[in-house]
């Protein structure tokens, strides 16, 4: 068997060995995944295949393979001679990009922002606190130099860019920290901060203090000195604390 034939059909091959859903594939998916983290499909209820088919206007084989990749996150279960069940929140895997995407299209974004910044409160800080000890020269001197681009974006207001440029040094501060487990958490905070911009959830510009948290977070890693890299991360996680707590105690704006 040749491995493009190990590959379900409509995904694409990563490199890990795992597959993508494109097209059709992944339109379903998208749908029933919203569906569920938006609490349409509840908690306990059942999908039966037959129709979710008609409901979608869709193969046999594009629902089953929607179902395949729910379960393996899992947000659903095949019980025999009942149908598909959707499973509770606490069974997901809450750390995959695309139900970190879900929830944050959800009537529940914003309880879903607030526990991914407490986890990134409890993460970055370190992350810049190690990077600050075991950064290559390479990665510190780009760090620098990406502060300066983000300082540059955000005195431009230049929302798309400047989230680009946010995302990369978030990156490289969680790579640079030698921790591969924290590593891995880039897609997560990447997730969350172009959720927070879809969503009208930052700042119309930035604010110097930030910008310049940034430059320090950055200065401090290249200079070694962890307990300055740790304060001024932190700072930057306070911050989006700040600016997220009026809408946590009043609820999600419009989407």
């Amino acid at each position: 068997m040749t491995e493009s034939a190990l590959v379900p059909e409509g995904s694409i091959p990563l490199d890990d060995g795992s597959a993508v859903l494109t097209g059709l594939h992944a339109q379903v998916l998208d749908l029933i995944g919203l569906a569920i983290c938006a609490g349409e499909l509840a908690s306990g209820s059942v999908m039966r295949i037959e129709e979710l088919e008609e409901r979608y206007g869709v193969s046999r084989s594009v629902v089953r393979e929607a179902i395949r990749v729910l379960a393996s996150m899992g947000m659903v279960a095949s019980r025999r001679r009942v149908g598909v069940q959707v499973l509770a929140a606490s069974e997901w895997n809450l750390y995959d990009p695309q139900v970190i995407r879900w929830r944050l299209a959800s009537p529940g974004r914003i309880a879903q922002l607030r526990s991914l910044t407490e986890l990134r409160t409890a993460i970055e800080p370190e992350a810049a606190r190690l990077a600050a000890i075991r950064a290559p020269l390479a990665n510190a001197s780009e760090l620098m130099g990406l502060a300066g681009k983000l300082w540059a974006a955000g005195q431009a207001n230049d929302a798309e860019g400047f989230l680009v440029l946010d995302i990369e040094f978030h990156r490289l501060v969680l790579s640079s920290s030698g921790n591969e487990m924290f590593a891995k958490l880039n897609t997560l905070v990447a997730e969350v901060l172009t959720g927070r911009t879809h969503y009208g959830l930052m700042p119309r510009h930035p604010h110097d203090e930030a910008l310049q948290s940034h430059v320090d977070v950055a200065s401090a890693i290249q200079r070694g000195n962890a307990d300055d890299a740790h304060a001024s991360m932190l700072g930057i996680m306070q911050r989006a604390f700040d600016e997220m707590s009026s809408i946590w105690e009043h609820g999600s704006p419009a989407a």
